[in-house]
């Protein structure tokens, strides 16, 4: 009798390894289980301890929040992460041992897993304490057999029967909440990103999708019977068929050669209100309804080398403390600007030796400015311009105001230096060391240039038009009015 095909011994030996690999796989999860909870109760105890360390202090709530802040950045040099991010992850850990024990327990045991758990935790945090162990019953037999996301909208509906105050009171109290952050991204690009009532965000997404549809149908078209297939094509995101420039000279209009698509228009028009529009509530506003908010424009700092700036080479410009941006976009920002700092950089260190400005201004903070371009605190990237400018050693015990002796602490880390046993000393050229409460050193070098340019290894004779961008500058800085978009 014959075999069916892809059965006998070579696919036997394929069923004995597929089933080895699945009990590696269950060892795997086991340990990696085994390891996540450990590493939440080591995280949970860092937070006890910083509360044991301020009992009794004076300012007891201040107290035990640099008690923390100086923990967490202890940890953070274990972890090779940001002392903010600790500082959150020792939040987390401790709600979840200390308020949801039933769901420690089930993790454990293995019945759920990390998915699971951050499910519960983030659902829970809404039911009060007295309702949270019915919470957590009902949610680990919910969570048992399923997917995280498959059980969220579930637990979110259990937890709002388990509330005692209304909708209506909770979403009064999570608006006070609402906020703007950028986050960067790669490529010079970053997300901002606003939290907002949901009603607001729709309507913002509604009219933002309304004026770019608006934009792409005021488009002429080349001719009337591709004029569908090419509208189409633009608003899904394909790339038309025709050039700009033919579209420009069929339909005579300056958005003949508009080609972006509708994601594109709609960031653009978002960019373009949000920088140059005013907003409707103006408490400056007088009886005219003139008010200052809306000739309020947007300021970034931005260093760009002299070659790049004169078109010599097209590398990025720096973006302090975010991220690199465009050569084309820095030229813009140039070419609009009226204030500028001409750096001065040694040519092997690329430290900053002099800051010759252009206009009258304070020339000590403005090199402070150009060398530390962020908050000096290991691992922190606050840039300088939202920082404050510290005395390394302190003014009160003789520190003298001197460039040797200043450097630029974001608020939180100029806190954690004064209300802990975290110590700093600042040597030759502003390197900065730091030595934790239990000894550990982290070496903070003065940030080097992102933005320089490279001796070639046969320089070209330098003409009239690149000798001064060809001298010891190495970059020039900016704070910009920012344009639109």
């Amino acid at each position: 009798m014959s075999s069916n095909v892809g059965s006998g011994s070579g696919s036997d030996a394929n069923l004995a390894a597929l089933a080895e690999l699945l009990v590696d796989a269950a060892g795997v999860t086991d340990a990696a289980r085994a390891v996540q909870i450990r590493e939440v109760r080591v995280l949970a105890a860092a937070g006890r301890l910083a509360e044991q360390q301020s009992a009794g202090a004076d300012e007891r709530v201040k107290a035990r929040e640099m008690a923390l802040r100086g923990i967490a950045a202890e940890l953070a040099g274990v972890f090779v992460t940001t002392d903010r991010t600790l500082q959150r992850r020792i939040d987390e850990a401790r709600d979840l041992v200390e308020n949801y024990p039933v769901t420690m327990n089930a993790w454990e045991a293995g019945r759920i897993t990390r998915g699971h758990v951050r499910v519960i935790q983030d659902t829970g945090c809404v039911v009060p304490a007295e309702s949270r162990a019915e919470f957590e019953r009902v949610a680990i037999e919910r969570c048992e057999g399923e997917t995280p996301n498959r059980v969220r909208d579930a637990l979110v509906h259990l937890a709002e029967r388990l509330h005692p105050r209304s909708f209506s009171e909770r979403h009064e109290q999570a608006a006070a909440g609402r906020c703007v952050r950028v986050q960067a991204g790669a490529d010079g690009m970053s997300d901002l990103i606003a939290t907002l009532p949901s009603v607001i965000a729709e309507g913002v997404v509604d009219r933002l999708t309304r004026q770019a549809r608006e934009i792409i149908d005021a488009r002429p078209q080349a001719d009337a019977a591709g004029s569908d297939d090419r509208a189409a094509e633009t608003v899904e995101g394909a790339r038309p068929d025709t050039a700009p420039a033919e579209a420009a000279a069929a339909g005579g209009s300056s958005f003949s050669g508009d080609t972006r698509t509708m994601d594109q228009v709609r960031a653009d028009v978002f960019a373009d209100l949000l920088l140059t529009g005013a907003p409707s509530l103006d408490a400056t506003a007088d009886d005219d309804g003139n008010g200052t908010l809306g000739a309020i424009r947007a300021k970034v700092q931005v260093v760009v080398s002299a070659l790049t700036l004169t078109g010599q080479d097209d590398g990025p410009a720096d973006l302090v403390g975010r991220s690199p941006i465009d050569a084309a976009t820095a030229r813009e920002l140039a070419g609009d600007n009226t204030a500028w700092d001409r750096l001065l950089t040694h040519p092997v260190t690329g430290t900053v030796l002099e800051c010759d400005a252009y206009q009258p201004t304070a020339a000590m903070r403005r090199l402070l400015r150009a060398r530390d371009r962020h908050c000096r605190f290991p691992g922190c990237r606050q840039p300088a311009i939202r920082c404050e400018i510290d005395h390394t050693h302190a003014a009160s015990d003789g520190g003298p105001t001197h460039v040797g002796n200043l450097a630029h602490l974001c608020k939180r880390h100029h806190e954690i230096k004064h209300h802990t046993r975290w110590r700093v000393k600042q040597l030759a050229g502003g390197l900065l060391v730091w030595t934790s409460p239990t000894g550990s050193v982290y070496r903070e070098d003065a940030p080097p240039p992102l933005v320089a340019f490279t001796p070639a290894t046969e320089s070209p004779p330098a003409t009239d038009s690149t000798a001064e961008a060809t001298s010891a500058l190495r970059g020039i800085r900016t704070g910009h009015d920012s344009p639109p978009f």
